[in-house]
């Protein structure tokens, strides 16, 4: 029986692999770590793919590229019973989808929801890229009025909550999230939760969608945001809001709510970097109070108190190696 303890990363890249080998490869990726379907090779055109797929019991999530070839859920292959959802969301190129009676294609930024339970064919009709979130469907029917209305509906760019739905998986994928228990748990949740909100979920279920999903998922997007411009002097809660199109109050309260403060999550961010630059032979050369101007304090003093709060030492000690 599978739980949420089961996590597993697949990668495939075609660029090591001859020609001659690649449609054996791509189809043997599919079936243990997307799902079971056939990949056929186009005419004139070599098979190429890069793909990394997260897969876990509640949710297979996967990010990459495929041209010269065609990914194809047969009539047969429907038949293994699995029912899953999957919202495909084209990052680059064009994508084609058949599906339904449906040819769709997918430009930049769009989005579909496509069935396991359907005859399914995926073309790459320009080079790009996709994203693929796919959940069991029992986890997603409940929290959508109609789902299978929600089929093969082609979603803009600017559709509800689907950029922040990207932007949170990536983030996931990026930070190694999924490889912890705990956060892999509370990550596929808010990813449910997203993806019932992307797909219309009304009343409480949106409702509660939104305090869980919408929230984790905007936070997480403020601290990446910090993480990468906190030696900023002029970065601030109203800035960051602002990028996030909320207000300084709200965003203030989804620190709160997590155990710590704006502020607070800043000056670890600085210091977190001070300390990398401390221990990297290429800032060698580097007084200390460069450094700490460097990443956004305005204060020495300060800045040695911020650092020895957080390492038990001094900038000097960190430096010198004598302390980790």
């Amino acid at each position: 029986m599978s739980s949420m303890d089961d996590f597993s990363v697949l990668n495939v890249s075609t660029n090591e692999i001859p020609e001659g080998d690649r449609i054996s490869v791509l189809r043997d990726f599919y079936c243990r770590g997307v799902l079971k379907a056939e990949v056929e090779a186009r005419e004139g055109k070599p098979a190429a793919a890069s793909f990394t797929s997260h897969v876990m019991p509640e949710a297979q999530l996967l990010i990459g590229g495929l041209c010269g070839a065609r990914v194809i859920r047969t009539k047969q292959l429907v038949a293994d019973g699995d029912d899953s959802l999957a919202l495909i969301v084209n990052r680059s190129g064009v994508l084609g989808i058949s599906e339904r009676g449906h040819d769709l294609q997918l430009h930049a930024g769009e989005a579909v929801l496509t069935s396991a339970e359907d005859v399914t064919t995926f073309e790459r009709l320009r080079l790009g890229i996709c994203l693929s979130l796919r959940v069991p469907r029992r986890v997603l029917a409940p929290m959508i009025v109609d789902v299978d209305d929600a089929m093969m509906r082609v979603m803009p760019e600017s559709s509800t909550g689907l950029g922040l739905l990207v932007d949170y998986a990536v983030t996931l994928v990026r930070e190694n999230a999924f490889a912890m228990p705990e956060l892999r748990k509370l990550g596929v949740g808010h990813l449910h939760d997203l993806l019932a909100i992307v797909l219309g979920a009304t009343g409480e279920t949106r409702e509660l969608a939104g305090r869980r999903g919408v929230k984790a998922a905007r936070l997480q997007k403020a601290k990446v945001s910090i993480a990468n411009n906190c030696w900023r002097q002029d970065l601030s809660v109203a800035s960051v809001a602002q990028e996030l199109g909320v207000t300084p109050r709200y965003l203030q309260r989804l620190f709160e709510a997590d155990g710590k403060t704006f502020s607070s999550f800043l000056i670890e961010q600085r210091v977190k970097r001070a300390h990398r630059m401390l221990r990297e032979p290429g800032y060698a050369g580097r007084t200390v109070s460069s450094i700490a101007y460097d990443v956004g304090f305005g204060d020495l003093s300060y800045f040695n108190r911020c650092f020895r709060r957080t390492y038990n030492a001094t900038p000097s000690d960190v430096r010198s190696g004598e302390m980790p």
